[in-house]
């Protein structure tokens, strides 16, 4: 059985793509910690523990997560980008790239902030635009 995210990568749910390409997708956390809160899967391994990806899978999920990271940084105020690896809550290997103005940003047990559809689409827009120019 498909996972939540293998399905959203497939387009049986929707979500709001911040990128992809043949190997990976990036989009908006649906209950984020920030505005821009994104989270990087790979669309074709569906393995729960991310050090249990292949070498190949492994570098290459990091590699686009670097891109995706560089075009958030341009497209979200903040003073950097950060990245958690959980993996607790959802049984495929995941990063979450989170822009930073203080390390209290990173903090999952903070309340998640509610965002407006047009919100989501504003935000995933700026940075596929960010992302296609890199």
């Amino acid at each position: 059985m498909a996972t939540i995210f293998t399905k959203i990568a497939r387009g049986e749910i929707p979500s709001y793509k911040v990128a992809e390409n043949d190997q990976f997708y990036a989009f908006l956390d649906n209950n984020p910690l920030v505005k821009g809160h994104t989270l990087v899967i790979p669309k074709n391994v569906e393995d729960d523990y991310i050090f249990h990806l292949d070498e190949k899978t492994y570098l290459g999920l990091w590699a686009f997560a670097k891109k995706v990271a560089v075009a958030m940084k341009a497209a979200v105020p903040c003073a950097r980008v950060g990245v958690c690896v959980l993996g607790l809550e959802v049984p495929h290997a995941h990063i979450h790239l989170v822009p930073l103005n203080s390390e209290e940003d990173l903090n999952f047990r903070n309340d998640r902030i509610r965002l407006t559809a047009e919100e989501y689409k504003q935000i995933a827009a700026s940075i596929n635009s960010e992302y296609e120019k890199l």
